[in-house]
């Protein structure tokens, strides 16, 4: 399992990397103004869409159903079944796409209320209708990947959101060698998003599941099996998108502070390579490890993935959330302070990024315990404590925005994703059991005390490096920012071998022997 969770985390890291080149692009080229706001609140909502059923996402119910078609009716019914999903999926979202384009100035109203009378509603209309084509191609993708994350094929999966994000960065940099205005580059993009769609899905045709016959034959059904699927897909969907609700919500709060939307974007973007590497890689991993053992009534099985995940996910994200609280000035300034983007952008959107940080730990919780949830088909409780999560950032972002601004919307978002956290946490202890292991136990509280120690190390080390950071130039500044994180993540691996955490060379014995297996 720890072998899978690493390639779906390479490949997640690979895509986040490119999507930080991309948006620091997008910073340079669009800076943090209005065409800035509009073109980034449009790709809030495809992102939102995109999220909501790609990146493990669609699991919830297809992978469920899949194997459980598979393992009792036998492969021919399991791939009718995910070519019947596929049909009518592209219908439905090519549906919604035509419907969306003809309505789209109330959906950018209602995402962004503060556009409302300003140009920038105009602005956010047009980058949002060029846009929809996606829609077309996102589908296919999708359940494509789902099904090879059933068959446990996570290589091709992990690595596909590379090709959206590398043909965006080419659009991008032809954009800034041939200087447009921002307008003009903000209207191409947005073209783009929908070309780069088309080329992911293609690659994916032509390698799997495609030719291996694992979705076909395709065709459109809205038979009693498949409004079940969609009947549990949507709640979980919902659910899983939690992180990009929360930002929508916080957006919604800030459209009407010029250049707010922009700053929680950009500082979003940093939380989500964490989130993505770790949150990503649970979510895509242990839906089929908690489904086969629950099919199985393997109760050992499934504490053992239960006690791996949370360890992996705490251990992984806590050093990334104090490295990002602590050096947020820095890591802002030197991969978005190019171009349009100036040192009060920066400062606004490493505030921004300091209190979103706190929610990280939150986001990856409901990453490990969501699903337990699916896999036992309970898509309808993960919604809920979505739904409470976001209903308790909205009022809190409110109450805080006028008074707080940006980093007191931050912290409404932050809170809601503990919120939603806390009422998993609570349910699955009171209704099927969800526990750990003995080992997890022990070692939880080492991971933390080890985070906090290279927490503090850091933290002490900025005393040292701040007067140079403020005025040497931009590849000194780089080279000092890379060589404090490879520093705490050395230190932060050192000490967990200390403490008895983890044993490096027993694990790294354990995954090369993973690996021959596999061959």
């Amino acid at each position: 399992m720890i072998r899978h969770i690493l390639t779906v985390s390479a490949g997640t890291l690979i895509s986040r990397v490119l999507g930080f080149l991309r948006d620091t692009l997008i910073a340079a080229l669009l800076g943090a103004g209005p065409v800035a706001d509009a073109f980034l609140v449009a790709l809030q909502f495809i992102n939102v869409a995109r999220r909501a059923l790609s990146e493990g996402s669609l699991n919830a119910a297809l992978v469920p159903g899949y194997l459980r078609l598979r393992d009792n009716e036998g492969v021919i019914a399991a791939t009718a079944f995910a070519g019947e999903v596929m049909g009518s999926l592209c219908l439905i979202l090519i549906g919604i796409a035509v419907v969306f384009t003809g309505v789209m100035p109330l959906v950018i109203a209602v995402m962004a209320p503060g556009f409302v009378g300003h140009d920038t509603m105009q602005l956010a209309v047009t980058d949002a209708r060029l846009m929809m084509p996606y829609f077309a191609f996102v589908g296919p993708t999708t359940v494509m990947m789902g099904v090879l994350n059933a068959e446990r094929r996570f290589l091709l999966t992990a690595f596909s959101p590379v090709l959206f994000n590398l043909m965006m960065i080419a659009v991008i940099l032809t954009l800034l060698v041939w200087r447009h205005d921002p307008q003009a580059s903000a209207t191409i993009i947005a073209g783009a998003v929908g070309v780069a769609g088309c080329f992911q899905m293609a690659v994916l045709i032509q390698r799997r599941p495609w030719r291996a016959g694992l979705a076909t034959p395709l065709r459109i059904s809205f038979s009693p099996r498949i409004r079940a699927f969609f009947r549990k897909a949507v709640p979980g969907m919902i659910a899983n998108s939690g992180p990009q609700f929360l930002i929508v919500a916080g957006a919604i709060i800030a459209s009407g502070a010029p250049a707010a939307v922009s700053w929680l974007y950009f500082a979003n973007r940093l939380i989500e390579l964490p989130l993505g590497m770790v949150g990503v890689a649970m979510g895509t991993v242990l839906m089929p490890e908690f489904t086969h053992a629950i099919q199985n009534d393997d109760r050992a099985a499934l504490t053992h993935a239960q006690s791996r995940g949370v360890e992996l996910a705490l251990g992984l994200v806590l050093p990334a959330t104090l490295g990002l609280m602590l050096l947020s000035q820095p890591i802002v300034g030197i991969l978005f302070q190019h171009g349009a983007f100036t040192a009060t952008d920066t400062a606004a959107t490493a505030e921004a990024l300091s209190v979103l940080a706190l929610g990280l730990p939150a986001y990856v919780l409901v990453k490990v315990l969501a699903p337990a949830f699916f896999a036992r088909e309970d898509t309808r409780t993960p919604l809920l404590a979505t739904l409470a999560g976001i209903a308790l950032a909205v009022s809190v972002g409110l109450l805080v925005s006028h008074t707080f601004g940006v980093a007191g919307i931050a912290a409404s978002i932050s809170l809601g994703a503990w919120g939603c956290a806390a009422i998993l946490l609570w349910r699955g202890a009171t209704t099927f059991g969800f526990s750990i292991d003995a080992a997890a136990r022990r070692r939880l509280p080492r991971i933390a005390l080890c985070a906090a120690i290279m927490g503090a190390t850091l933290f002490t080390s900025q005393y040292f490096v701040a007067p140079v950071m403020e005025t040497a130039p931009f590849f000194t500044r780089l080279t000092i920012l890379g060589g404090m994180v490879a520093a705490g993540i050395s230190f932060y691996g050192l000490l967990l071998d200390l403490f008895n955490v983890v044993s490096w060379g027993e694990a790294f014995g354990d995954l090369r022997e993973n690996g021959t297996r596999g061959k």
